[in-house]
């Protein structure tokens, strides 16, 4: 085996690239490092990258080996977890952007404070503050 891996990119397809650009552009905060028809990323921590690929382009891509992703749109098959400073602000922000609140932020039996929402593709997205940074919300 060759060496550690260099960086992880977590790729959603997406129904609508330029939509859902604008949906993470508003709840990360950031700008995408790249956005050209079909594929946008956006700089997670540590070197790690959200890719926005749209349905279509992954049929191109993968063929006939993977079902058309846009058969389970909607359908939570993982999610996304990040470990923010305020969860509760990421949350809203997400809210107001058009995704869909699954459960509000609490304290989870891990400790973590966690909020959970769905983009508008139905991926899951959760925000999260360490417990040693945690608020319990009421």
């Amino acid at each position: 085996m060759k060496g550690p891996v260099h960086q992880a990119l977590f790729v959603f397809y997406v129904a609508n690239q330029e939509r859902s650009c604008t949906f993470y552009r508003g709840v990360l905060g950031v700008e995408p490092t790249l956005n050209v028809p079909g594929m946008t990323e956006f700089p997670l921590v540590n070197g790690g990258c959200l890719g926005l690929m749209p349905e279509k382009g992954a049929v191109r891509l993968l063929g006939e080996a993977i079902p058309d992703p846009a058969s389970a749109s909607g359908v939570p098959r993982a999610e996304l977890y990040l470990i923010v400073d305020d969860a509760s602000a990421y949350h809203s922000r997400s809210i107001a952007l058009g995704a869909k609140e699954i459960s509000p932020l609490s304290k989870r039996d891990w400790g973590d404070a966690a909020a959970y929402s769905a983009d508008p593709d139905g991926h899951v997205l959760a925000f999260a503050t360490r417990s040693d940074r945690a608020v319990e919300s009421s």
